[in-house]
């Protein structure tokens, strides 16, 4: 808990069943956490039964698999339930060090921030973590159109590694985003939408073997849903187009 709010991290899990214990590990490690809740998505390993073997961690399954976007709906409405007033995903592949976490909910509890992202492009050591370069350039190059249309000046949209404050979740239309790894970039660029204030820090990334690691015709899949995502926000703020995703009362529903 910080500044009397609950801190809860969420892990949408896939298949992660040789990482997901030394990650939890790590968030457990981290005082200001009250809560890990793990949403197994359908995984074909041992993923499920190496979670519920973990103390203070809530496994919620489900029976047939929903999606990246599908597990982290999940996981939002789960946190919620349980009352956080934060909420943290951190990705059970052990890509993110859980070590940031106390530093990210203190920068949504002061509030000054109600999203923070944890950039591997901060202190320029993506390269140096292990990122492929076929991922480095369209990262950057996604990035830069998603500065340009939303009108944001963040070095990175596509961290895996993420803090929230309850009210942001509670507002933005979640449920009209795709299932899919681009709800990711549609909640950002939500948040944009709302106003709410994105703040960043400077994550060092590692890439292993026993990291999970999207395909290349899934992240070419997920760049051009970026690349829309971006249109879609600023034809709808021309007012050009509508969309309950980018809503043009500005209320939003959970």
């Amino acid at each position: 808990m910080i500044a009397g709010q609950k801190v809860v991290v969420v892990m949408p899990a896939y298949n992660a069943a040789r990482t997901i214990e030394r990650t939890w590990r790590e968030v457990i490690a981290q005082e200001v956490v009250d809560e890990v809740i793990v949403v197994d998505d359908a995984s074909q390993d041992e993923t499920v039964a190496l979670a519920r073997g973990l103390d203070k961690v809530r496994v919620h399954v489900h029976p047939k698999n929903r999606g990246y976007g599908g597990n982290q709906k999940t996981c939002y409405q789960l946190a919620l339930d349980s009352g956080a007033g934060i909420v943290i995903m951190v990705h059970p592949d052990y890509q993110y060090t859980p070590k940031l976490i106390p530093a990210m909910a203190g920068m949504v509890s002061s509030g000054l921030f109600h999203c923070v992202l944890a950039s591997r492009i901060l202190g320029g050591q993506a390269l140096e973590g292990g990122m492929p370069l076929w991922r480095y350039v369209p990262n950057r190059f996604l990035t830069l159109v998603g500065n340009l249309l939303l009108g944001t000046k963040v070095s990175e949209f596509h961290t895996g590694y993420r803090a929230f404050s309850r009210e942001l979740i509670e507002r933005l239309p979640l449920r009209e985003n795709s299932e899919d790894f681009v709800f990711d970039n549609q909640m950002i660029a939500q948040a944009v939408w709302f106003r709410y204030r994105i703040g960043e820090v400077s994550c060092p990334t590692r890439y292993a073997p026993e990291s999970s690691s999207a395909t290349f015709l899934t992240s070419l899949r997920y760049g051009f849903g970026c690349l829309a995502t971006a249109l879609l926000f600023r034809f709808c703020k021309w007012g050009l187009v509508r969309s309950a995703r980018f809503p043009r009362e500005k209320t939003g529903v959970r």
